[in-house]
């Protein structure tokens, strides 16, 4: 038998240390030779690090949530033969984004559950000595449900509980059973936060503590832009189903070209504001894992449908964990939307080192005076999120103003 030092190697970009994400083994575990052993966090990208032996799991470096040095051993496994030289394997460079730190069974694991042989309880006696199991008609079975009350604790004259025995023992309890069955209480738990939803917790807390921001919000009539959206849907052919996402990020990149600033990044070390010239959108999508921002290139060179398609394929990359670093980032501006779930206004957080932010919120059917008549119109809030260390009220109003006629007018937006 063999000690086998299992280091953890230079996954590249320069970092130092990558924090465990999930064990897929634990010590005593047998593993074959390119088994997964563990996922090792690195940024917004996760490496799979697999076994280059074969043998058993002696001792792991640390527990979910752990950072590990580079270099430092990783795990140690016994091995048959000769000793072996403690080396690192580059055999898991294979980046894609953030699992959820589950920890899946193993088949050893599965052989050391116990297997214990249920043993039946007593049934509880209804007052007349029927089980449980009480002889009801369906109706009284509903009643009962409705009410809240336990057939187990009625007092059946005859064989089978009628609506006269839930009377007789409504009347007993004086009225104080509940209208529903009261549901099981929760125990605790302690959730560790690890991974992508760590990453999250420290941006967020990083942006509220580095950025002084303002949220702006206007309102859009989109009747024209949904009537629109609607009839180019139904004539889409083989083009992807078109959200009003599209339609949105045309405008706002319409609209940064005369107001580069929002379309910008702040270096607040170097005290440096970098105005770009192309609009790289961020898209924040909600995956099984958390928050993820796929990035659009060149937004402002995209027809809708092409925004659509793009939309679609990185949402897509993103909830299946194929996303690349590459499209996770560099945003110089973003823009998050619940759909119809969203709320009538928000406060979204900024992206540090981008300065702007735009939620979407849902869409309302309002009464709204037009020319002397009252009309349904369907409207719909932006709120806009900027840093205050760079951008001006005046300047994020007049974006959102701008906006305004590209999103009511449907005609001028999809104009070249």
């Amino acid at each position: 038998m063999a000690r086998f030092e299992f280091k953890l190697p230079d996954i590249g970009e320069g970092i130092a240390e990558a924090e465990i994400v999930a064990w897929h083994v634990k010590v005593g575990d047998q593993v074959e030779e390119d088994q997964q052993l563990a996922d090792m966090m690195t940024d917004k990208a996760t490496v799979e690090m697999e076994s280059p032996v074969a043998g058993k799991v002696l001792e792991l470096a640390g527990e979910v949530g752990d950072q590990v040095p580079i270099g430092s051993v990783l795990a140690v496994i016994e091995t048959e033969g000769a000793d072996r030289a403690a080396q690192t394997s580059d055999d898991s460079k294979d980046e894609r984004p953030l699992g959820d730190g589950a920890i899946e069974a193993t088949p050893a694991q599965a052989k050391e559950i116990p297997v214990t042989k249920a043993v039946e309880s007593p049934r509880p006696q209804v007052g007349g000595g029927e089980s449980v199991h009480a002889l009801a008609s369906p109706a009284v079975r509903a009643r009962a449900r409705d009410l809240g009350i336990d057939l187990a604790q009625v007092k059946a004259k005859e064989a089978r509980i009628r609506h006269s025995d839930l009377d007789a023992f409504l009347l007993y309890q004086g009225g104080s059973v509940s209208g529903r069955a009261p549901a099981a209480s929760r125990k605790d738990e302690t959730v560790k936060i690890v991974g992508l939803r760590r990453k999250i917790a420290e941006n967020m807390a990083e942006a509220n503590r580095r950025i002084p921001h303002f949220t702006l919000v206007e309102e859009y009539d989109v009747t024209a832009l949904e009537e629109t959206r609607a009839m180019m849907n139904r004539d889409r052919g083989d083009n992807p189903k078109l959200t009003l996402l599209p339609f949105l990020v045309t405008a706002m990149a319409r609209a940064l070209a005369d107001w580069p600033m929002l379309n910008a990044t702040f270096d607040d070390e170097a005290m440096t504001v970098t105005r770009h010239g192309s609009v790289d959108m961020g898209i924040a999508t909600q995956t099984q894992n958390g928050l993820m921002v796929p990035v659009i290139r060149g937004a402002e060179r995209m027809s809708v449908w092409q925004l659509a398609s793009e939309i679609v394929r990185l949402s897509e990359a993103a909830r299946s964990n194929k996303a690349s670093r590459e499209e996770l980032t560099g945003a110089t501006i973003t823009i998050s939307s619940l759909g119809p779930m969203g709320g009538i206004a928000s406060t979204p957080v900024i992206a540090p080192p981008q300065v702007a932010i735009i939620a979407v919120n849902k869409i309302e059917e309002k009464l709204v005076p037009i020319d002397g008549d009252i009309e349904v119109r369907k409207r719909m809030n932006l709120s806009l999120s900027c840093d205050h260390r760079v951008v001006d009220g005046w300047d994020a109003a007049s974006f959102l103003a701008d906006m305004k006629p590209l999103i009511e007018n449907p005609l001028r937006l999809l104009s070249a």
